[in-house]
């Protein structure tokens, strides 16, 4: 077969979000958890899902074509390792990244030429609230979130937890800390620390939900409040991951500055997100910075920008440890 042509690879790759929504239906309508006790013809699909049988035919044909799903001979459809990250509840699962970016992930991108013109948040202007505000005032939307974010940065946190050694520190701040996900994880593989979860009300609400399935009650408590105001003062170390992208530079150093208020002289800041290579470098971050800057409206950095962000928070950036994900641990301590 000859070489796609450069007219071609535009082309395939402008017609993108003919795969983001095919994919979306499919995880809405839960294909992949219907198909998980074997395969299914699309009319025994179609009529569990409530679907028209020819038409989700047609959208299982598509989709088996790109390797999510299986069809045989016979028209029946059956899972593929990639279809299988579609089921709910399974370890790396992203239904609900797969939900989420079909429905208003999608509809904010597509007001991506507005930021563009004007600088300013998409989300905002097709939803008229800023994205945090809106998941906090739309609870089915909030946990969506959560399971999204679980499943698009689950691998982070084991390759987070190879690469930098958290021992010696006696006592964590998760700032930002969501569900509970990772500091969870750092506490079972750090027995001897104690955490503290701190997030938005409504967000710390689902995390003390969460807090009380684990073992780690006595070890971990769940604080509520604004980083914009104030974190809960004493930790050895303040861990925020995925929490800086979200935010301008003003926004960014408030919540820094806030961190080096409440901790000590001797204390750690620890940054986890990724940085954003030089030159015509591929890197996903450089896509993921489009999507900061339509939905929260921050940004992603370079070790520059970094370095710049910490010194006007008071911090200096003593390290960079790089994962085997796309994300870095970026290391500050007080100047």
């Amino acid at each position: 077969m000859a070489e796609p042509s450069p007219q071609d690879k535009v082309a395939r790759l402008a017609s993108g979000y003919w795969h983001t929504q095919a994919i979306y239906v499919a995880a809405k309508l839960g294909i992949a958890d219907a198909l998980s006790e074997g395969p299914m013809s699309a009319d025994e699909l179609a009529s569990s899902t409530r679907t028209n049988p020819r038409a989700l035919y047609r959208l299982l044909r598509a989709l088996a074509s790109i390797g999510i799903f299986a069809e045989d001979e016979q028209h029946w459809f059956a899972l593929t390792p990639m279809a299988d990250c579609l089921r709910s509840g399974v370890p790396g699962s992203v239904r609900s990244l797969a939900i989420m970016r079909g429905e208003w992930q999608y509809e904010a991108w597509g007001q991506l030429l507005h930021s563009v013109r004007t600088g300013q948040c998409a989300f905002e202007k097709v939803y008229g609230e800023p994205l945090f505000d809106h998941l906090a005032a739309h609870p089915d939307k909030g946990r969506l979130f959560d399971e999204a974010m679980t499943g698009v940065h689950g691998r982070e946190t084991a390759a987070m937890l190879d690469a930098h050694d958290f021992s010696g520190i006696g006592i964590l701040a998760d700032v930002g800390g969501g569900n509970g996900e990772v500091i969870f994880s750092i506490l079972e593989q750090y027995p001897e620390m104690r955490g503290v979860l701190f997030d938005r009300p409504a967000v710390a609400e689902r995390a003390t939900a969460n807090l009380k399935a684990t073992g780690f009650v006595g070890r971990c408590v769940v604080t509520a409040g604004d980083f914009f105001v104030s974190v809960p003062p004493g930790a050895d170390a303040y861990l925020l991951r995925h929490i800086i992208h979200d935010w301008d530079d003003e926004k960014s150093v408030a919540i820094l500055r806030n961190c080096r208020a409440a901790m000590g002289k001797q204390g750690k800041l620890l940054v986890v997100e990724g940085i954003v290579p030089p030159g015509n470098e591929p890197s996903v971050s450089k896509f993921f910075d489009l999507a900061m800057m339509v939905l929260p409206g921050g940004m992603e950095r370079t070790e520059s920008e970094y370095r710049r962000l910490f010194e006007a928070s008071g911090f200096s950036l003593t390290r960079i440890v790089p994962t085997t994900t796309w994300v870095s641990v970026i290391e500050g301590e007080p100047r």
